[in-house]
């Protein structure tokens, strides 16, 4: 007899060092979460891997002001940590899902609208203010690599305009989804702040669109 598995959506929500990650599916008609971690990028003690972009920022530039290639090839490195320690986690949650006959078939991964930034070093080296955007980019970079390691589909979701969209296509009012997100947290657990209902949110409609 074919053991029975789950569909599950992954919802991403990129922040320094990682991203907060929920996991939703429909049983029995019914929304749940079954699954609200943290997926680090970064690890503990080691700055290249958790801001590449900040140690670039301290170190000497070449006479033109821009980034040497010793920085560059430092930073790199730090990219590919990044990449490896992404994929090494979400490869975990998919085992620890499987395990419980779950299966994630799709990952909404929230963006904003910096995504025309495309060299992350020329851009944080050019304005430094911008260091914890170019951090925050490189994460995102970190999870669609993460994603396609592991062989599941990243949907790209602008956060600002999530919740009018997810209201949408779920056919329900802001008033009622705010309601629910509340009570999916609930049975989540501790934290459940802005970010996991985010993450929680684009898994959702993620996984609505995949159905």
């Amino acid at each position: 007899m074919r053991k029975t598995v789950t569909p599950v959506g992954l919802g991403l929500r990129a922040q320094k060092g990682g991203a907060v990650v929920v996991g939703v599916t429909v049983e029995g008609g019914e929304t749940r979460v079954v699954l609200s971690s943290f997926l680090a990028t970064g690890a503990e003690g080691d700055r290249l891997s958790i801001e590449p972009y900040k140690v670039a920022a301290e170190l000497k530039r070449d006479p033109r002001g821009r980034a040497s290639p010793e920085v560059a090839a430092l930073v790199a490195d730090g990219r590919r940590r990044q990449d490896r320690l992404a994929a090494k986690g979400l490869h975990a949650i998919v085992q620890a899902l499987e395990d419980a006959g779950r299966t994630p078939v799709v990952a909404g991964l929230l963006v904003n609208r910096a995504g025309w930034v495309t060299d992350l070093l020329e851009y944080s080296s050019s304005w430094p203010e911008h260091v914890p955007v170019a951090e925050g980019l490189a994460v995102r970079d970190a999870l669609r690599f993460a994603c396609k390691e592991c062989a599941i589909e990243a949907v790209e979701l602008d956060e600002k305009s999530l919740p009018d969209v997810a209201a949408t296509a779920l056919d329900t009012s802001s008033i009622v989804l705010d309601a629910r997100l509340k009570a999916l947290g609930a049975t989540a657990g501790r934290p459940w702040r802005k970010e996991q209902k985010l993450a929680c949110l684009s898994a959702w409609l993620a996984l609505e669109v995949k159905r």
